[in-house]
């Protein structure tokens, strides 16, 4: 925060906008940046309109601060992956040169999110352009991507090794969120009945039995309602790229479904139609789907456990006390998730919801002994 409170992002945002404090909006929700919307200046065209006559906005962001990241990065900037994506994915966000600066335009509209919550089917109009996007993240192969990488060699896997793959998603879970986390979170996980073992019975239960090979394609890996946002002509864009990365097409339908809970009638049929899409497009791509689909699906239901945990603990402790209000809610959703996970993490007895709301209050009073 500046020496005003107020902070250094919405200082760039204002100064961007003209110095014009009034016309930005924000902070905008979302977990991996601080978002603002401004107008655009008028170096950048603040006259010009989109073709449906509204004017142009765009996002002016920053990562937030000490930040846990539950999934890897695979490129090294989200605005040079959607400049190598422009002309080949339709409906993402076109990048707005303001001087040496470089953002995204803003996306008017409003999310799938609020117009169709999780669990409510998703019309069919809105489905059609889902699949389309699953298309053309099909085609392109990593080969074909002029987008810079930041992963290592060595947590590549191959072209079409599948299980490869899925082996470095487990062991980003593994090292990154959970060991390098321990410090913090060792007695809440151990409450909760997950330890190392936890990832011994993950690794049995979804790569050991070995999945199929499949040609690798782009993943957008985080498609759900509040990353798709509907303009006022009913078009889709698709938003937030920061976790594309290349591999397994098969996953990206796993993160998708998990994600949407869709209808089990509408999951059906998407998945029936991403599979004749995707054999189209590149044979190969869903070669064994039917007994590696549910290991993806059970990963993610794993990975959500050390996510969704985690994401409690930062709403429960705001920095200034321990969030009573949300603390049923955020209990809940965490018994919840360990119930679905029970399988891949090998868990005997899930906790029922009185110990898990226990449990995370008793994490936050050894971190601050005041709470009563």
């Amino acid at each position: 925060m500046s020496a005003e409170g107020v902070s250094p992002t919405r200082e760039r945002a204002v100064h961007l906008s003209g110095g014009d404090a009034g016309a930005v909006e924000g902070p905008l929700k979302g977990y991996h940046h601080e978002t603002y919307v401004i107008p655009l200046p008028e170096a950048a065209g603040e006259d010009e309109d989109d073709e449906d006559g509204e004017p142009v906005r765009a996002k002016c962001r920053a990562p937030r601060g000490g930040l846990l990241w539950f999934d890897r990065r695979c490129f090294v900037s989200e605005e040079q992956l959607l400049e190598a994506l422009q002309g080949r994915i339709a409906g993402i966000p076109e990048l707005i040169e303001v001087g040496e600066i470089r953002l995204q335009r803003f996306i008017e509209g409003r999310t799938l999110g609020s117009r169709y919550a999780a669990g409510r089917m998703v019309p069919e109009r809105v489905l059609d352009q889902i699949l389309d996007l699953f298309r053309q993240l099909i085609r392109i192969s990593p080969e074909s991507l002029a987008a810079e990488r930041r992963c290592v060699q060595e947590d590549r896997a191959e072209d079409g090794d599948c299980e490869g793959f899925l082996e470095g998603l487990v062991r980003f879970a593994e090292e990154r969120v959970y060991r390098d986390n321990l410090a913090d979170f060792e007695g809440l996980f151990g409450a909760l009945g997950v330890d190392e073992d936890s990832f011994r019975a993950l690794r049995k239960h979804v790569v050991v039995p070995g999945l199929a090979e499949r040609p690798f394609c782009l993943l957008h890996a985080d498609l759900h309602r509040e990353n798709f946002v509907l303009d006022p002509a009913a078009r889709l864009w698709t938003i937030d790229w920061e976790l594309a990365m290349l591999g397994d097409p098969l996953y990206d339908l796993a993160t998708h479904l998990y994600l949407m809970r869709y209808p089990a009638e509408q999951e059906v049929r998407l998945t029936e139609r991403w599979c004749a899409l995707a054999e189209q497009i590149r044979p190969g791509s869903t070669e064994g789907w039917q007994d590696d689909l549910p290991r993806l699906l059970d990963f993610k239901r794993a990975q959500s456990v050390f996510t969704d945990v985690v994401r409690a603990t930062q709403i429960l402790d705001n920095g200034r006390a321990f969030n009573w209000r949300r603390w049923p809610a955020e209990a809940r959703k965490v018994q919840r998730v360990l119930a679905r996970a029970a399988v891949p993490l090998g868990l005997d007895d899930v906790p029922n919801l009185r110990t898990v709301a226990a449990s995370l209050l008793e994490w936050y009073r050894l971190r601050d002994p005041r709470t009563s």
